[in-house]
């Protein structure tokens, strides 16, 4: 199929408006990237062929082709939906000094990490193939090491006194890590069940928890405190949105 002969496709493919108050078609861009989303997650990106992507969608290979002339394509845009989702994330925590803020960040996090958990699991593979993508994760991991170290500089103290840089860059490389890789350690204690959407929330609050025993040491009584309402389940939930599949 030609371009053209796609993008008519595209422009006819959605039904006649209707009243007011139907919602209108998704683009068919962003429904592509919806449902590669989905797939990259389930089965992995490098198992994922754009003739998988479109029989799923029951679209023609050329139809794929006019949005994503290749794979590499649709992971750069999933990986911009990752990044903007990302900044949402940290503008959500608050100033740096807010501790029910600053701990409602841990879930949202793992959040993201689950709705794209492809490029964790996939993350050395994918860095081989894409040097694009290289160096956006590395921007992602300084701006969410700065935003945590930013709390950290804050929140925790021993004995009463602020950490010092290499104490402060040290537990805040540690609570990074531990977002980011938690999931590829819960998918190599179960490898056939970890992943799948119904063991999600799970998964996260034993991440959250072990965030918990990073940070607990170097909170003041006060903060401890405040900040054990923020540590029920439900409250865990409050800062996740609706788990993907």
């Amino acid at each position: 199929m030609s371009h053209a002969a796609a993008a008519a496709n595209d422009r006819t493919a959605s039904p006649a408006a209707g009243p007011s108050t139907r919602k209108p078609p998704r683009r068919t861009a962003e429904r592509i990237l919806d449902h590669t989303l989905e797939l990259f997650n389930r089965y992995g990106e490098p198992n994922v062929s754009t003739t998988l992507i479109s029989a799923e969608l029951s679209i023609s290979p050329g139809n794929l082709y006019y949005h994503y002339p290749a794979k590499e394509a649709l992971v750069n845009a999933l990986v911009e939906r990752y990044e903007r989702a990302l900044q949402e994330a940290l503008t959500a925590a608050g100033p740096a000094d807010d501790a029910e803020g600053a701990w409602l960040l841990v879930p949202r996090l793992f959040r993201l990490c689950w709705d794209y958990r492809f490029l964790f699991r996939d993350l050395n593979d994918l860095l081989t193939r894409n040097r694009q993508l290289e160096t956006r994760c590395q921007v992602a991991l300084t701006q969410q090491t700065a935003a945590v170290r930013q709390r950290v500089v804050r929140l925790c103290a021993v004995d009463g006194t602020a950490l010092n840089d290499e104490e402060a860059d040290a537990l805040a490389t540690s609570i990074v890590v531990l977002l980011n890789y938690w999931l590829s350690f819960e998918y190599v204690r179960d490898p056939r069940r970890a992943l799948e959407p119904e063991n999600a929330e799970a998964a996260m609050r034993r991440g959250a928890r072990q965030v918990q025993a990073l940070i607990w040491p170097y909170l003041s009584a006060e903060l401890r405190q405040r900040m054990r309402p923020t540590l029920s389940e439900d409250a865990l939930k409050r800062g996740n949105v609706a788990v993907r599949g």
